[in-house]
């Protein structure tokens, strides 16, 4: 086939996909889990059920499609906070352990969320994400900004498990609060 039949068919099949995605996810924030059903995922599409379940087997694999996109556009804001934030360590993780920390205080939906939080794309941008501070962290250190009596890579798993908490703070204000907190046990000891 000509490629540019080929790019036209994958421009296709990708938005096809991408539609799919967001006509589930706004289902299912509108009428919760249960209620999401193939037929009603190809109908707010404006796709038939066959051409959908082409894409997918089932509601789950949709909802899993849409959240690994979604995980990894989180990944993708991450490193575009850490790259905008200037240059020394201090203020480029201050940037993203923020970033994280308000990205975790999102309300998510319970069912949802139990569904969804589990499998190896989520394995997989935690330690992406880890590796991620833990290289700020690293960087840091070296310029003395911030503490070496423990390894970087357990600093970074401190500042991420601290940071989680976000998700039952009541206010914005309150995370960047946590996020101080945070980094006041990264500085050097004297």
């Amino acid at each position: 086939m000509p490629r540019l039949w080929n790019e036209t068919i994958d421009a296709h099949r990708r938005a096809v996909r991408d539609a799919t995605l967001d006509a589930t996810a706004a289902l299912t924030a509108k009428h919760g889990l249960q209620s999401v059903t193939m037929s009603k995922i190809a109908e707010k599409t404006g796709i038939g059920r066959a051409t959908l379940y082409k894409y997918f087997p089932d509601v789950e694999s949709i909802l899993r499609a849409w959240h690994e996109r979604h995980v990894e556009r989180h990944l993708e804001h991450l490193a575009a906070v850490r790259d905008e934030a200037g240059r020394s360590p201090v203020d480029r993780l201050r940037a993203v352990l923020e970033a994280f920390a308000l990205i975790s205080h999102e309300r998510h939906d319970g069912e949802l969320a139990a569904l969804l939080h589990r499998g190896d794309h989520i394995a997989r941008a935690h330690q992406q994400l880890t590796t991620f501070v833990r290289d700020l962290l690293a960087e840091g250190a070296k310029a003395g900004d911030f503490r070496q009596d423990v390894s970087p890579d357990e600093l970074a798993r401190f500042c991420l498990h601290a940071l989680t908490a976000a998700s039952s703070l009541p206010s914005k204000t309150a995370v960047r609060r946590l996020v101080t907190v945070t980094l006041a046990g990264l500085k050097p000891g004297r």
